[in-house]
């Protein structure tokens, strides 16, 4: 007869059917199955008993965890040192190129620990006037909650939903942007996708650069690295609301909305399992997004090392910055590493600058995929405010995942203001006096919200896109007539593969590998970008302008097709 109880059948006919062969009779049997079931009772009790002083220890554990790691965050930044360099970069005045780099290594990032804020020493500001411009602004050292609470909800919706996508809201609560419709969705597929194997594609890889290695167009999402670095300003809103802020002489609400910036370019990477195409040297990609108010361009600058130069322009401000992805496959995971520094600068001459953290993409082989960002964010300002964020690593003990905490200081290293929250989720602040004092978690329940994610696409795709990126690569014949033969939007493999013919992609994405293995012997016989130039002193690429005023003439004469036929011995970039 079976018994069940709490979920846990067992079973006693195989029993039955042993003792009825030898020959027992009916109670004798009853008598031995009774006794076997009550050893199983007892066997599954003691059990239960040690799983629940397991989960009990687990959670006590996990609680002090968090409460020495609040301490240490709270003490951490207060002893940490923020600091811009000296030295003077010729374009920064132009608002073109970054100056320096914060990035740390990634063996030092996988290492930190919320203690080892405090390893920097005391802040150190320099004045505008001595490091950026003659621009000076007059703001208090620190607001309390009460000066600006009706301010924060104008900004942020204080019952905890935002839309994002349709309505950018400016903290006067107006829209000034026009409308402009854009395709919701991905063209249907035109073919059956085929199942690939990835571990047979790079299992001989183990410990390489993967950006170096070929893979099918199967692994790839119809997006190119330009375009991703688009991505980043989905919510440029909060810039937009940055700079009305410093207008208001709001100094602690502009840095709080930039801080909110940083992260929420991390959102769209959740569940975000393919990889992006790999530019060609010299393969540019714009964005004229008049209903967000900016204008962005990026340009593949280098190919050893692979190197992508980026500017946008918005209501305000310029963002704009290089970058380089070091990646190593480890077998089960990948991890990513952004070498660069990213670089916003307001009208008003305040400028802040970070780099990305680290990035690891877990279980490629076996598992459930999922990808990580961990590490410390350095927010620094010429000003008045700057800000440190920690991306919380990934652990089997961690009941809520994903986490960013850090704090605002101002000048004389007093923290003025809390974050925390998600990136793939939402940020909130706070602003108290007495938020220091506890060393318990910051609870976000008391907390105001300045950003959240947006709702997911009505029609997802099988890349897990969000609704801003699936916009990204679309061509309308208007468009087209005014994009110049190297914008990513033009390649043959990238639109295959957004169409769903998979064999015609992965026919044009060989032939355009074959073509970009011949970039490194370009780059050594003097090839140089189109549209951005390296600085000799610290070498970033700086924008040196006039793509936009080609644009309206199309006028790209001197802009190569380097997404059509060529010959082996052909020099395809001139």
């Amino acid at each position: 007869m079976p018994f069940i109880q709490n979920d846990i059948s067992i079973s006693t006919k195989k029993l039955r059917d042993r003792m009825h062969v030898e020959g027992l009779d009916e109670e004798l049997m009853r008598d031995c199955e009774q006794i076997m079931l009550s050893e199983f009772l007892e066997f599954q009790r003691q059990l239960k008993l040690h799983y629940e002083e397991h989960l009990s220890f687990l959670s006590t554990f996990q609680q002090q965890l968090e409460e020495v790691n609040a301490d240490e965050v709270t003490t951490a930044i207060h002893e940490g040192q923020l600091q811009l360099p000296k030295h003077k970069c010729p374009c920064l005045e132009r608002g073109k190129c970054s100056e320096y780099s914060t990035t740390e290594s990634s063996d030092d990032v996988e290492k930190q620990e919320l203690d080892e804020l405090s390893d920097e020493g005391k802040p150190c500001f320099f004045d505008a006037e001595e490091s950026f411009s003659d621009s000076t602004v007059v703001c208090p050292s620190k607001i309390r909650a009460s000066d600006h609470a009706a301010k924060s909800c104008g900004t942020a919706n204080c019952s905890g939903t935002v839309e994002m996508m349709d309505l950018e809201i400016e903290p006067n609560g107006h829209n000034t942007f026009p409308y402009i419709k854009r395709r919701t969705k991905l063209p249907d597929p035109l073919e059956k996708e085929k199942g690939v194997s990835l571990w047979s594609m790079i299992k001989d890889n183990v410990g390489k650069d993967l950006t170096r290695v070929c893979l099918p167009v199967y692994f790839n999402e119809p997006l190119s690295t330009l375009q991703k670095c688009f991505e980043d300003l989905e919510y440029s809103y909060l810039l937009d609301r940055a700079y009305e802020y410093g207008k208001m002489g709001n100094s602690l609400m502009r840095i709080l909305n930039v801080a909110a910036f940083a992260v929420s370019g991390y959102a769209s990477s959740d569940g975000r399992h393919c990889k992006p195409f790999n530019p060609l040297l010299g393969e540019t990609y714009e964005a004229d997004f008049p209903e967000k108010g900016i204008r962005f361009f990026s340009e593949k600058v280098s190919h050893h090392p692979m190197l992508i130069a980026c500017h946008c322009e918005g209501k305000g401000w310029k963002f704009w910055g290089d970058s380089n992805l070091r990646s190593k496959f480890w077998g089960q995971t990948i991890q990513l590493d952004p070498v660069g520094v990213l670089t916003l600068k307001f009208d008003d001459g305040e400028i802040f600058q970070w780099s990305k953290v680290t990035t690891t993409i877990y279980n490629l082989i076996l598992g459930k995929v999922y990808c990580n960002h961990h590490g410390t964010m350095n927010i620094l300002g010429n000003w008045q405010y700057s800000c440190k964020l920690k991306f919380k690593d990934q652990s089997f003990l961690e009941r809520n995942p994903r986490q960013v905490q850090g704090f605002i200081e101002d000048v004389n290293s007093t923290k003025v203001a809390t974050l925390k929250g998600k990136w793939d989720d939402s940020m909130y602040y706070t602003i108290d006096d007495d938020m220091f004092k506890t060393k318990s978690c910051i609870s976000t329940q008391n907390a105001t919200l300045l950003w959240q994610r947006s709702k997911p696409p009505a029609n997802p795709t099988r890349y897990n896109l969000s609704s801003f990126a699936i916009m990204l690569n679309e061509l309308t014949s208007e468009l087209q007539e005014k994009l110049p033969p190297t914008d990513s939007r033009l390649r043959p493999d990238q639109r295959y593969l957004e169409n769903g013919e998979y064999e015609k992609a992965n026919a044009e994405k060989q032939r355009l590998e074959r073509r970009q293995r011949m970039s490194r012997k370009l780059q050594e016989n003097g090839w140089k970008p189109r549209w951005f130039r390296k600085d000799s002193e610290n070498g970033s690429f700086c924008y040196v302008g006039g793509y936009w005023e080609a644009r309206k003439q199309k006028k790209w004469d001197d802009c190569p097709d380097i997404f059509g036929e060529f010959s082996e011995g052909q020099n395809v970039i001139p």
